[in-house]
């Protein structure tokens, strides 16, 4: 068989994290005849699997052939599991099949080697893929722990999605993962239901976007819960979508072969069934950064910073989606106001490397520089903290003071404070 060629897209800027993939060549329909995950006990109807929600994205828990447990993103934007750590397939001793080849956005035009690996056994709680197939990285270019804050081997995300009706809940996180053939869905008004069209083992919702006060489009978007912004929006999609006038040049985040840059803006509303969600912050990336040869022409993609403002109920296989709103459906959307990137490092991924500063950002004015180690932030150890906390901090108030102290790359300690700035 001919290579198969994946296309793989990743956003990691501060808080966006976006993984789109596009196969040219795909799995044999075969293997997605069936569900890939079924339950262990025949009578069961559904079951519960508790997750964590770390920079907005749902961290599962999993075991491979009996092993682990492993760390997994839950992500209804990726058509094939992937194992992102080659230290699961090494340890593992999975025979590899078909080479793979990976390109992505940015300079480079070499692909990185992946594999082929069949027969996987996994487990999600009382779930069970007797045998998954999985696309395994031959390194770890994607260096999702770091950018999470804990161990990340790998991606799951049709596999589970089309073999189960999926409610996720944020508080507290966790799932419940439903028999599609007993599944009712509830009938309550506050419950917004939302038509879903599946193409390429991937879901697309149609919905209007007010860009702003003038314009209202009707968009087609990806259902991303692997995205931990709110919203993209593809300028050179067939919708022609403009750019707002008060935006942003920010460095989106990185893709295989390069930087990711763009704009970020806010839009005025979108509407999802009965529900309208006011003034998001946006991501606009360049448009020749951004194309890929999809199969399934889009306008952009929903990710999980707006849905997690709901109790979301997933149903592929009776293709729609149902949201209620919950607790923080009103919480406003805002970006980093700092100016700074950080990087979980070492080996239980407590220790937080600067990995950019933003000219003219409040962060450049404080004097933090690339590589500082955040120690302390207003008088809170650092180590005591996730990475989800401190992303927090650095946008949780326009105008708010927060004090460091950092160890300089040459071990100097340095203390410092900034005030957080509302740039969009």
């Amino acid at each position: 068989m001919l290579p198969v060629w994946l296309f793989v897209l990743l956003f990691q800027g501060s808080r966006l994290w976006l993984l789109l993939l596009a196969l040219l060549l795909v799995l044999p329909a075969a293997a997605q005849e069936k569900p890939a995950f079924q339950f262990e006990r025949a009578r069961t109807r559904r079951v519960r699997l508790p997750f964590m929600l770390q920079r907005n994205l749902i961290v599962v828990s999993a075991r491979l052939n009996g092993q682990g447990p492993y760390n997994f993103l839950l992500d209804s934007g990726v058509g094939v599991s992937i194992l992102t750590d080659p230290a699961v397939k090494n340890f593992l001793q999975l025979r590899t099949g078909e080479e793979v080849r990976l390109m992505g956005a940015g300079e480079s035009e070499q692909p990185l080697l992946a594999y082929r690996v069949d027969s996987v056994q996994v487990q999600l709680a009382d779930a069970v893929a007797p045998s998954l197939s999985f696309f395994a990285l031959s390194e770890d270019i994607l260096n999702l722990s770091a950018y999470v804050g804990m161990p990340i081997h790998g991606i799951l995300g049709y596999d589970v999605f089309q073999s189960f009706v999926v409610e996720v809940h944020t508080d507290p996180a966790q799932l419940y993962l439903h028999d599609p053939a007993r599944y009712r869905a509830p009938r309550s008004r506050r419950w917004a239901h939302i038509p879903l069209v599946l193409r390429a083992n991937r879901t697309y919702v149609t919905t209007t976007v007010q860009l702003n006060d003038t314009l209202t489009m009707p968009l087609k978007l990806l259902l991303d819960t692997g995205a931990g912004h709110a919203l993209s929006l593809e300028t050179g999609s067939a919708a022609n979508v403009p750019l707002p006038q008060q935006r942003l040049r920010a460095q989106l985040g990185l893709g295989l072969n390069g930087n990711i840059n763009g704009y970020l803006g806010r839009v005025r509303g979108i509407q999802l069934g009965r529900y309208r969600v006011k003034s998001l912050i946006t991501s606009f990336p360049d448009e020749q950064e951004v194309r890929l040869k999809a199969s399934v022409p889009r306008d952009g993609g929903l990710g999980f910073e707006l849905l997690k403002r709901f109790t979301t109920i997933i149903d592929y296989p009776h293709a729609r989606l149902l949201l209620r709103p919950n607790t923080i459906f009103r919480d406003p959307f805002e970006h980093d106001m700092s100016g700074i990137e950080v990087l979980a490092v070492g080996t239980d991924y407590r220790r937080y490397l600067i990995l950019r500063v933003i000219p003219d950002s409040p962060a450049a004015a404080a004097g933090l520089l690339p590589d500082d180690e955040l120690l302390v932030i207003n008088m809170q150890p650092t180590g005591n903290m996730t990475l989800t906390q401190i992303g927090r901090l650095l946008h949780s108030g326009d105008q708010r003071e927060l004090v460091f102290i950092v160890r300089r790359a040459n071990g100097e300690l340095f203390s410092t404070s900034l005030r957080l700035k509302r740039q969009i």
